[in-house]
């Protein structure tokens, strides 16, 4: 499909993928900052910021804003990450121009101080709720032993103190610093007129002042691989998490770590699923890569009755020392590349689905890749790949936190 890129003047980007055949549309403003880009005494800002975006600008209230949306039939969210914070909206073509509209304007926002006083009574709820869900905990818990002071480990929504000690002058200076042109990528997909989209983008952006966004700590981090077991009485389950370094966004390796992490610990028909879920053990275990802006992770989670934790976790790991010495089989390639091939067609027949996608590879790497690209590429990922791969990152060493009402020695 036809894909296009433009500059405006003053820095924003902007990159499209026309879809004739398709009855929708998606866009996306992809601000490049999230909870890395964070020190200490800002913790939970970039999500605390998303929540503000929605409060209301200078041209409409919170209300408007909702209602605006609604007016359009539009399917609309934003979400806060490690590395961005994204605003998108997905409407019937005749649409576009309004959700742009919209998206746009709460790109500028008022941060009126009674409006930040009360949102940041939702966020404390929010990380009240997140602090009772054990498996949200344990992922923070983990990433930070993982990451130690590297600021992937941070945890998106902050801590309790830190967004209470937040203030809107605090806010308004990061505003000011992050959501500059040059730091944000409109994205958008489906069926759509690239030259008057670029009209339309111009239109309301142009006047957006100018600036840079640089990020610190752009370095590989092989992780901590401490090893650590938190008891928690009242949770009733076990949840085990372990982290392994992986190749970055930008490698030519990360094609390998997505094919190894399908084979070893998909939800259904992995190697850690028939030695785990099969039989009995545990109800869940998976493996999950993660691709960061010069950094790349291997996150593999368990949840279990606290009884047989020892007994899983000393199965988990018989897996991992076993892949780690002899890698997967052509049968385990074959199979994760189907899923893989699968996943990514189904995802890429929705404008969000390529919306998204081109976004990623456009912020992480510089360029555009279609579908078929991305296809041959996994396609082309051998056995011998899958060893160089787990030579440089091996999987038999990592970051270990266990999480829950057991008693169990690491």
């Amino acid at each position: 499909m036809p894909f296009h890129t433009a500059t405006l003047a003053n820095g924003l980007q902007l990159i499209g993928e026309t879809h004739p055949a398709m009855r929708s549309t998606a866009v996306g403003f992809f601000v490049r900052t999230g909870a890395r880009d964070e020190t200490d005494e800002l913790a939970g800002i970039s999500h605390f910021l998303e929540h503000m975006l929605f409060k209301g600008t200078p041209r409409r209230t919170a209300l408007q804003v909702n209602l605006d949306f609604d007016r359009i039939g539009a399917h609309y969210n934003a979400y806060t990450s490690e590395e961005n914070t994204v605003y998108y909206a997905a409407v019937l073509p005749e649409y576009l121009p309004a959700a742009i509209d919209i998206l746009a304007d709460i790109l500028r926002p008022s941060l009126r101080q009674e409006d930040f006083d009360l949102e940041k009574k939702v966020i404390l709820e929010e990380i009240g709720m997140y602090d009772d869900q054990p498996t949200w905990l344990a992922h923070d818990l983990a990433r930070k032993l993982h990451y130690g002071s590297h600021p992937l480990g941070n945890t998106v929504l902050g801590t309790k103190e830190s967004v209470s000690a937040l203030t809107r002058e605090q806010m308004h200076a990061y505003f000011e610093r992050r959501y500059v042109p040059s730091n944000i990528l409109v994205s958008v997909a489906g069926r759509f007129d690239w030259s008057q989209f670029v009209d339309w983008i111009d239109r309301h952006c142009r006047d957006w002042k100018p600036g840079t966004a640089e990020r610190q700590h752009r370095h590989e981090v092989p992780g901590s691989g401490t090893q650590k077991v938190v008891t928690k009485d009242s949770v009733a389950q076990e949840h085990v998490l372990m982290i392994t370094g992986g190749p970055p966004a930008h490698s030519p390796l990360r094609y390998a770590a997505e094919v190894l992490a399908f084979a070893v610990g998909d939800d259904v028909g992995s190697r850690l699923y028939w030695e785990l879920v099969d039989p009995g053990y545990a109800e869940s275990v998976d493996m999950n890569y993660y691709e960061y802006d010069s950094n790349g992770a291997f996150y593999i989670s368990m949840n279990c009755d606290p009884q047989p934790t020892a007994h899983n976790i000393a199965l988990l790991r018989q897996v991992l020392t076993q892949v780690q010495a002899e890698g997967i089989s052509a049968e385990e390639l074959h199979k994760a590349k189907c899923k893989i091939a699968t996943q990514m067609v189904r995802s890429s027949e929705r404008p969000m689905g390529r919306m998204q996608m081109i976004a990623h590879a456009w912020n992480y790497l510089g360029e555009y890749r279609d579908v078929d690209t991305e296809l041959a590429r996994y396609e082309a990922v051998t056995l011998d790949h899958i060893c160089e791969l787990l030579d440089r990152y091996p999987l038999d060493r990592p970051t270990t936190l266990a999480y829950g009402p057991a008693t169990v020695s690491l």
